[in-house]
């Protein structure tokens, strides 16, 4: 019975979100990973078939079983799409020396991926499960191919896809670090909330007159410090309708100096 999630150490459990989260973010050429969301030590994997090979234009789907001593044991290889290739039995179970004697515990799933794409490319023939390929492989390549391009042809049609992000949503239910995934969201809810905010409302005219008042009386100035654009460039009402307010009490102040000053003259002259 393979174990669940709940059952392996923590440090390995760390260590396998992380090298799916690599799988997903840059997979190997032809190999695309998901993750079984009630078991994360089932690996899927869908493999292409290699150019040139009696697997062309085929998709095949594996699984990678991990016991309760992964990594120290290896997992288990299962191909589930029907297959006609001497390493691979006719129930899918694969048969390779990475998987079995050369298996080594810092070994990644990456690799062992890239190891079962490459058996489609060099089948072993001397190690077959499979010992009517194995043989015909021998024999008769030709003859070993074309059975190989009928099975890929009936069975290893493309796949549906896996679920989107279901491994990053899987990597979060390990209670793995997720630091640099929470930075990330937080920059892109930052950059969203950022686009969404309104245009700066006018300024209030007590505002925009307190402001023109300590900048002097130059229309320019006051346009300058209390005019607001917005998308289309137009200027605030209310700055415009501040400035003008401004410039008139400006005007009328002025204008009274001036009659008093004129006042003051025609007194002078009368003494």
């Amino acid at each position: 019975m393979m174990a669940t999630n709940e059952n392996l150490p923590p440090n390995v459990i760390k260590q396998l979100a992380k090298e799916l989260k690599s799988l997903d973010e840059s997979p190997p050429e032809g190999i695309k990973v998901g993750v079984n969301d009630d078991d994360f030590t089932t690996i899927y994997a869908d493999i292409e078939g290699p150019a040139g090979t009696p697997y062309e234009n085929g998709v095949f789907r594996m699984k990678l079983l991990l016991s309760h001593d992964f990594p120290h044991t290896p997992p288990k290889g299962y191909f589930l799409t029907k297959i006609f290739h001497p390493n691979i039995a006719t129930n899918g179970e694969i048969c390779v020396n990475t998987l079995k004697k050369d298996w080594n515990p810092s070994l990644g799933l990456r690799h062992v991926l890239i190891v079962v794409r490459c058996l489609l490319i060099e089948p072993f023939p001397e190690s077959a499960l499979n010992e009517q390929a194995g043989k015909m492989l021998l024999e008769n390549y030709e003859e070993y191919a074309r059975h190989a391009r009928i099975y890929t042809g009936i069975h290893a049609k493309p796949k549906p896809k896996f679920k989107t992000g279901a491994i990053s949503e899987s990597t979060t239910a390990l209670n793995v670090d997720q630091t640099n995934t929470t930075v990330l969201n937080k920059d892109l809810k930052c950059a969203v909330s950022d686009a969404a905010l309104p245009l700066p409302s006018p300024l209030p005219p007590s505002t925009a007159a307190a402001t023109i008042a300590t900048r002097g009386n130059s229309q320019d100035q006051a346009a300058v410090i209390v005019t607001e654009t917005g998308v289309s460039g137009a200027v605030a009402p209310t700055a415009v309708t501040a400035a003008t307010q401004k410039k008139e009490v400006g005007l009328a102040k002025a204008h009274a100096d001036k009659k008093k000053l004129d006042a003051r003259k025609k007194s002078l002259k009368r003494l």
